[in-house]
């Protein structure tokens, strides 16, 4: 909680303030350091990164601080091991890897580099499953909690950041105290603990201010999706005050209305103030119910404000699952310059009003940097052989349960990596008082830089420009890959807000101040400094399936790696003299006619008459 309420309080306070950063290592093969540079232990210079860095670099970074998080002990480590405590590690261990693919388990929340080549699938045990044995449960918490926990703590952290502070206090004293409503469907209950140590954060700022003076965090009312008996009686050990749900409430194809129900026997229809949906998507196989799934999620989300976080496991089929939800909400439901209304299904409830709806405001909180069609998803489908596409990492530090599981000695830590997006419906932040740069103006403008506009007085010297731009970081590119780092330079991969992946260069000629910022950047932060030059970086997207009828199963199962049974096709040929043989493509498999040689084999014939014979 502490490295939570250090983060919050930084996103509050104003640039000028001292802020700790503990800068985390990752090893990359794309990262290659300066010859000679020497590595700075930010845990001792924190004050000095904090009084050089640039604050509009500041107000862009995405990482959490510090960047590695570590799972809190008294809500979520100490009650897991306790509740593993009856149960071997042996079996323990056999029991995730049956689940989850075998050693390393790749087919849990985190996917280990080595087998990153692996079948990409989906994780082999769901919260929302009905049947769940107890050894399995155990296994679930064990093995998938941890790394779900992390990537929603992430996706929460950069939402809060890009929100601000009175969009969370808002939630926290709405309703007389009562706080806000929240819903985990497909974590567990992980999400539930990690949007808990977002609040409590924030409420001890809020008590250092002198804002509330009441010592307990209003929790508001949470509900968690679990469909097995075990597993809820497991999260039932983590979480207090909370509403677990066999099922996720489905009011799209529900007959919720006046027609078949009397007004007094319809209840009242629940909506929630942040809906978390981490990997449900990539179950789901057929295209249909995938979707369905998507706009049942969206209707949950409160109109007024409501936050939808979708995540997936950081790999090909995840981020598509994302980005096909991302295309849908967009082209359905929320509303933009010039597409203002989506056309109805024939099947739609809709439909019988009219064939246009006009859709609502709403807005991509994060990662996304614009509204329009994805750069890396230009066509829906699964694409095979690709190698570029949107996710980000975290690291976080195993809890001894997982270390065991793994059987793991060298390193206590893991890097996640997940794919997400994050919603905001019926706000549109962009349409403020006063209005932010979109599209093509707002790449334009972040290419040439923010370092010498909208400053603080203390930033403010010879070169700052008085202007009427308006700096958000809403209007920012995003770091979509981790930057390259050559001698006298620094590549950036961006993804701009006119909606295109470009390849911005930063080197020390241009600014001093940039490229010490661009140095220092992180996968996934937020770029205000501008560029030199700039160019298209070319996509290696693969080749887009057609999935139509049963082509869609197959190469679904084929992307997934299921195993399919190729059914074998035999013609039997009849000649003249009856049954010639069988054939199967072209080739002659059985044949019982013609002369054979003393050996039984089939005889070839007579030679060819050539020259030589004459």
């Amino acid at each position: 909680m502490v490295q939570l309420q250090a983060d919050m309080k930084a996103a509050a306070e104003l640039p000028d303030k001292d802020l700790a950063e503990q800068e985390e290592v990752l090893e990359y093969e794309e990262e290659e350091e300066e010859p000679g540079e020497e590595e700075i232990d930010d845990d001792l210079y924190v004050s000095s990164d904090a009084a050089r860095t640039h604050p509009h670099t500041m107000e862009g970074r995405s990482r959490s601080n510090p960047s590695t998080i570590n799972l809190p002990n008294k809500s979520f480590v100490a009650p897991i091991t306790q509740l593993l405590d009856r149960t071997k590690n042996k079996h323990l261990q056999l029991a995730a890897e049956k689940a989850f693919g075998g050693k390393g388990l790749p087919f849990s929340s985190s996917v280990p580099v080595a087998m990153k080549n692996l079948p990409q699938r989906e994780i082999g045990l769901d919260a929302s499953q009905n049947r769940m044995s107890e050894i399995e449960a155990d296994a679930y918490m064990a093995a998938v909690m941890p790394g779900t926990y992390t990537a929603i703590m992430s996706s929460l952290v950069e939402v809060r950041k890009r929100l601000g502070q009175s969009w969370l206090r808002d939630l926290m004293i709405k309703s007389e105290g009562d706080g806000p409503k929240v819903l985990d469907a497909g974590a567990g209950g992980a999400g539930i603990i990690a949007w808990r140590k977002i609040m409590e954060a924030e409420w001890e700022i809020m008590k250092e201010d002198g804002t509330v003076q009441d010592n307990f965090t209003p929790l508001g009312k949470s509900s968690v999706v679990t469909g097995s008996d075990t597993l809820r009686h497991r999260a039932s050990k983590l979480l207090e005050n909370t509403t677990f749900l066999p099922r996720l409430p489905d009011y799209v194809h529900s007959t919720f209305t006046d027609n078949n129900i009397d007004n007094s026997q319809l209840g009242e229809r629940k909506i929630f103030d942040v809906v978390l949906a981490p990997h449900i998507l990539l179950p789901q196989k057929e295209d249909y119910k995938r979707r369905n799934l998507v706009k049942n999620l969206w209707s949950l989300v409160n109109p007024n404000g409501g936050v939808l976080v979708i995540i997936e496991k950081g790999l090909p089929r995840g981020f598509e699952a994302v980005a096909d939800a991302r295309s849908l909400i967009l082209s359905s439901f929320i509303s933009s310059p010039g597409d203002r209304f989506a056309e109805n299904d024939i099947e739609s409830a809709e439909s019988n009003e009219g064939r246009y709806t006009e859709k609502e405001e709403g807005m991509i909180i994060a990662p996304c940097t614009s509204h329009s069609t994805c750069p890396m998803y230009p066509l829906p489908g699964i694409s095979s052989g690709r190698k570029d596409f949107c996710h980000f990492p975290q690291r976080f530090i195993r809890p001894p349960f997982l270390q065991r599981l793994l059987g793991a000695k060298v390193r206590n830590h893991e890097d996640v990596k997940f794919s997400y997006i994050a919603f905001r419906r019926g706000i549109d932040e962009r349409k403020a008082s006063k209005p932010i740069l979109l599209g093509d103006d707002a790449t334009k403008q972040s290419f040439e830089g923010y370092e010498h506009h909208n400053l603080p007085e203390t930033f403010q010297d010879a070169d700052y420009i008085q202007s009427n731009i308006s700096f958000s970081p809403l209007s920012l590119p995003r770091v979509i890959l981790p930057p390259l780092k050559r001698h006298g330079h620094v590549t950036l991969d961006l993804c701009t807000p006119s909606g295109k992946i470009e390849r911005w260069t930063v080197p020390k000629s241009f600014s001093s101040v940039a490229y010490r910022d661009a140095r220092k950047s992180k996968w996934g932060d937020l770029w205000a400094l501008g560029a030199k030059t700039r160019v298209d970086r070319n996509l290696r997207l693969g080749k887009i399936v057609n999935l139509k009828g049963q082509k869609a199963k197959h190469h679904w199962d084929e992307a997934m790696g299921n195993k399919t049974k190729k059914v074998k096709k035999y013609n039997i040929v009849m000649g003249s003299k009856g049954f010639e043989g069988i054939r199967s493509a072209g080739k002659v498999i059985e044949n019982r006619g013609g002369k054979r040689n003393k050996g039984g084999r089939l005889s070839k014939g007579p030679k060819p008459i050539s020259v030589d014979d004459l």
